[in-house]
């Protein structure tokens, strides 16, 4: 059986770039030139991206990455797709790869970023009664899936977990914190920042929850749900030894990992959904939704009727 013809890479790397906007305009036109779609955000402190092709494509991309000096290091985690799972290219140079709002307070994590925990480590780690185990992912993420026993900031944005932080200090001092994301960069970052805050035993989960599924000792064990990505496919497996789905359809209450959008336009908001409610919900979040599509279908009639 032939393996699927396409991958999907995640990847990233903490590393001084002089010159983020060449580099971004040499990753473009190194992306256009393979066929790769996906996002990538380089700046002065590195590089962070993901993207999907043709198998031969990413291998390529993967070397041209591997015999440039400054990204030689980098790590890649590949998935197998049958297609691409980006609609389009999208290559930025920004202030950060990833944006935690410390503003003048900014750091890089080549200068501080908590302890590195093997999958192995992690695993073991998570049984310590001591240990906090931190999202530092958004709300809508952690909902998807979420190792057993975390705690979930209430926050859309990853720059809203510094204010969390603070409102929340005296639950987390003294404790063993246990950090970890998608892919690991965002750790990265936020266990840097809680060392530079004072707390003294900060880890984070080397390759994320990502990482932790492909590992072929732990394969994801203990980890509830599905892991969100920013892609077509919105949610990926990774345990694959204790599986559950701990999201729930909120129309009638049944397990579903299904993420949709609201088909009111002003909303647009992802909400779980089963396959047969989808239709019976006209994919609309909820009956404030429908009501509100169904006002403005009725005023646009009204503005284009015929005049009298």
């Amino acid at each position: 059986m032939e393996p699927p013809a396409y991958l999907v890479l995640l990847y990233y790397l903490y590393v001084d770039i002089e010159e983020p906007e060449d580099y971004r305009d040499q990753q473009k036109a190194l992306c256009d030139e393979l066929d790769l779609r996906g996002r990538i955000i380089v700046a002065r402190e590195g590089i962070n991206g993901t993207v999907s092709g043709e198998r031969n494509s990413c291998e390529t991309y993967i070397q041209a990455m591997h015999a440039d000096p400054r990204t030689a290091a980098m790590t890649f985690k590949i998935d197998e797709v049958e297609d691409h799972v980006f609609p389009k290219l999208s290559v930025k140079a920004r202030a950060e790869i990833v944006t935690l709002g410390l503003q003048a307070d900014d750091f890089s994590p080549t200068e501080t970023t908590g302890r590195h925990l093997s999958p192995g480590e992690w695993k073991a780690a998570m049984d310590d009664p001591d240990a906090v185990i931190l999202d530092a992912r958004n709300d809508y993420e952690f909902d998807l899936g979420h190792f057993k026993n975390a705690i979930r900031p209430d926050i859309g944005n990853f720059k809203e977990l510094p204010t969390w932080i603070n409102d929340h200090r005296s639950e987390l001092e003294g404790k063993k914190i246990l950090t970890y994301c998608t892919g690991g960069i965002r750790c990265e970052k936020f266990s840097g920042y809680l060392v530079r805050e004072g707390f003294r035993d900060v880890s984070q989960l080397l390759g994320g929850i990502v990482e932790y599924g492909k590992d072929e000792e732990v394969r994801g064990e203990n980890y509830d749900g599905e892991c969100y990505v920013f892609d077509q496919r919105i949610g990926v497996p990774i345990n694959h030894v204790n599986a559950t789905i701990v999201s729930s359809c909120r129309h009638c209450g049944q397990k579903s990992s299904r993420y949709i959008n609201c088909a009111y336009p002003p909303c647009n908001a992802q909400h779980f959904c089963c396959v047969a409610c989808e239709e019976t919900s006209q994919r609309y979040c909820g009956e404030a939704c429908r009501v509100s599509a169904d006002q403005a279908e009725s005023k646009a009639d009204t503005k284009s009727g015929d005049p009298g």
